[in-house]
């Protein structure tokens, strides 16, 4: 991925947590795929219970980019949201956005920590004070269900259809997942 696409992706999430941050709640976790250098999309995980659900959600975004036949993809999670939902360990600081940028042969983890900054009115809204980023930790440890989309990522799906793409973008969409697709890949 060259740095320009890393810096939009990077400045995509951030504004991302901006917004949700101001109306309470960081995002969900996301994929980001790519094929040969183009992204496909952006999947958030689907609503999920607490402990195995979230685990397993979370695991399950890999077969969006192993369907597609992705070589490189992005996670972005928040430290405590996913610490908290899948009932795991605080690793990490905290509040921080975690983006790992992984190929089939390793990944590197990118932590973008943040304080959060009230607004006078309260009301559970706040913005993102950015601190300094985190050296980027090739191979750096992962949490669990990140870990785990990471390597499904680029083992691929053997789907006995015609489309296994199209029908994988289908089953997930049922499945609660929100899948925004870039238009080269929405076909």
């Amino acid at each position: 991925m060259d740095a320009q696409t890393w810096d939009a992706l990077v400045e995509s999430m951030k504004s991302a947590y901006s917004a949700g941050l101001a109306e309470g709640a960081v995002p969900r976790p996301v994929i980001m795929p790519l094929v040969r250098g183009e992204l496909v999309g952006l999947i958030w995980v689907r609503p999920t219970e607490p402990g195995k659900d979230a685990l397993t959600g979370i695991a399950e975004l890999a077969n969006i980019a192993a369907a597609a036949g992705a070589d490189e993809v992005v996670l972005a999670w928040e430290t405590h949201d996913v610490a908290t939902a899948c009932q795991l360990p605080i690793n990490g600081p905290v509040p921080c956005l975690n983006m790992v940028h992984a190929t089939k042969d390793g990944h590197a983890l990118h932590q973008f920590p943040y304080t959060e900054s009230h607004s006078p009115e309260g009301r559970g809204s706040a913005e993102p004070a950015w601190r300094p980023a985190v050296e980027p930790q090739p191979g750096g440890e992962l949490v669990l269900p990140v870990q785990a989309a990471v390597d499904y990522s680029f083992i691929p799906l053997e789907l006995d259809h015609p489309s296994p793409f199209g029908v994988t973008v289908v089953l997930m969409e049922e499945d609660g997942y929100n899948v925004r697709l870039n238009e080269a890949f929405a076909d």
